[in-house]
């Protein structure tokens, strides 16, 4: 048998393997093209990881792609693994369709599964439990007669190990036997608990003669709690995708895993790179079409974010009161949200942000503050409208000229047929300075036509609204007991070439709020223009 040799169980390192592209790409609503897996594959190598899989080339061309173009790429820290399974019991190993394709993949390493729990073996397969140990010594022996290392997961290793102990750790030997330099124990259902992994890894870890890795899946919320116990009780590989994203619940979680590991565990991992977990994060999310979960702990913007008026006026003294690590260490950074319950001293922060120097005592803080709760009371939030929040500022200041005035607006809305498309029109009348202007125009909808009206209005006086595009809307109902009359937030994302901003609106017509929001974000950019 050629290849290289097999480390033993106690000479690997503590390795980190990215499952990003193959099992984060079966999560509902991820679909990842070649060129996707291509550009999240530079990204973690950039990470510091040690293994990407990038997917399973006999399961889809998309993939077969990905490992022709990621050939090309120079990876600096990162070595790319296919996957697949074992052979079909139907096949010899030297034609199964699978296996050659992995073969042809021509990557060093490659993931092979196979079965462990004889539930999945008799009622899946439908072999016998010694059919399917051929089926694994056979896959793995030829793939290393080809000179490939061998990675063996271990599929339902613990919901088999629980069923039939000696028949879960055979499966694992015939593995180990066949040249597998890794065996992977996979908690593919999620529904393992921790003390479970833990007494079962221990067991294993005597038995097996090369190392370890888990591989846990969220159905019960334990893949990160399971992957660290697992790492305590000796494995050495966890796997894992960017953000948890996965099939059904989603998989381990890397964003959390990695920083535990480093700075709870002392066990580093990533090359003094831990300060990149934020923005691959956001990158992950950004490719997949998916929205960011702020809350996530150590890489959501809401992880290290403080609103109590308590919380904000201890972290400005020490930090360490409310925060466990220190978010730059991450990528992050500490933010101090904007609400009535932020207090004089989160306040005053915002505040000197944007170049304001004003005393705790000064009349102006207590005026904002009360602007502030009865802007709250009535459904406004500034948290992810800080465009909105510096604007309602100045005008309290009374440093804010404003770039315009609304003089009115009217949007139409026609639909003639039942199953014919709909129409907008907006007109738009705004004074700028002593000119009237009236503009009007048709959107996509009543809010896009409003866009357009307002900005065909202005562009004339202010050509760099040119550069503003609208990233994202919102509308959240702040009193659904009230039906159609609710009462409606809007908060829109715009941005430009270097910047992006929130602005909000709250009103019972949806079109009041979504102008409030509009105009606020047109402000908002003029207003480097304005001083």
């Amino acid at each position: 048998m050629s290849g290289p040799p097999r480390p033993s169980a106690r000479s690997a390192g503590l390795e980190i393997y990215d499952t990003t592209l193959r099992d984060g790409a079966q999560a509902e609503d991820v679909t990842f093209s070649a060129e996707d897996k291509v550009r999240v594959a530079q990204q973690l190598d950039g990470l510091g990881v040690q293994f990407i899989e990038g997917g399973w080339p006999g399961a889809n061309p998309k993939d077969i792609e990905f490992f022709r173009m990621i050939k090309t790429v120079p990876l600096q820290t990162a070595v790319v693994v296919a996957f697949g399974s074992t052979r079909k019991a139907s096949n010899v190993v030297q034609k199964d369709p699978n296996i050659k394709a992995l073969l042809e993949a021509e990557t060093k390493i490659i993931t092979v599964f196979g079965k462990t729990w004889s539930l999945h073996v008799t009622d899946a397969l439908g072999i016998s439990l010694v059919k399917n140990l051929e089926l694994i010594s056979d896959s793995v022996a030829h793939l290393r007669s080809k000179g490939r290392r061998v990675f063996y997961d271990a599929e339902h290793f613990f919901d088999g190990y629980k069923t039939n102990p000696d028949y879960a750790l055979e499966t694992i030997r015939q593995a180990v036997a066949s040249g597998a330099e890794r065996v992977i124990l996979c908690d593919t259902n999620g529904g393992a608990m921790p003390w479970e992994i833990k007494e079962i890894c221990q067991v294993v870890r005597r038995e097996c003669a090369v190392p370890l890795g888990i591989h846990a899946h969220n159905d019960c919320e334990m893949a990160v709690a399971n992957s660290l116990v697992a790492i305590e009780a000796g494995v050495v590989q966890v796997q894992g995708t960017i953000n948890g994203i996965g099939e059904r619940c989603g998989n381990a979680n890397l964003c959390s895993i990695i920083p535990n590991l480093e700075l709870k565990m002392k066990r580093p991992v990533l090359r003094d790179r831990l300060s990149h977990l934020k923005r691959v994060s956001g990158f992950v999310t950004e490719i997949a079409n998916l929205m960011p979960n702020t809350h996530q702990p150590y890489v959501g913007d809401s992880a290290f974010a403080h609103k109590g008026g308590v919380h904000i006026h201890a972290v400005l003294k020490n930090p360490a009161t409310y925060e466990h690590v220190i978010p730059k260490s991450v990528g992050n950074h500490q933010r101090m949200l904007v609400s009535d319950a932020a207090g004089r001293s989160g306040l005053l922060e915002k505040v000197e942000a944007y170049g304001i120097k004003l005393d705790k005592g000064h009349a102006k803080v207590r005026e904002l503050i009360d602007i502030l709760k009865e802007r709250e009371s009535e459904g406004y939030q500034f948290e992810a409208a800080e465009g909105s929040f510096e604007l309602l500022m100045r005008k309290a200041m009374g440093t804010h000229r404003p770039s315009f005035q609304l003089l009115g607006f009217r949007v139409i809305v026609e639909k003639k047929q039942d199953h014919g498309a709909s129409s907008s029109e907006a007109t738009v009348m705004v004074r700028v300075g002593e000119v009237v202007e009236h503009a009007a125009a048709v959107g996509a909808g009543p809010v896009n036509a409003l866009d357009h009206a307002l900005r065909k209005a202005l562009e004339k006086f202010y050509p760099q609204l040119r550069e503003v595009k609208l990233l994202d809307y919102k509308v959240r109902v702040l009193s659904a007991n009230r039906g159609t009359e609710s009462k409606v937030r809007v908060l829109i994302e715009s941005g430009d070439h270097k910047d992006k901003w929130g602005t909000v609106g709250v009103s019972e017509n949806i079109m009041e709020a979504s102008w409030q929001a509009l105009a606020d974000s047109i402000e908002y950019k003029l207003l480097a223009h304005d001083e």
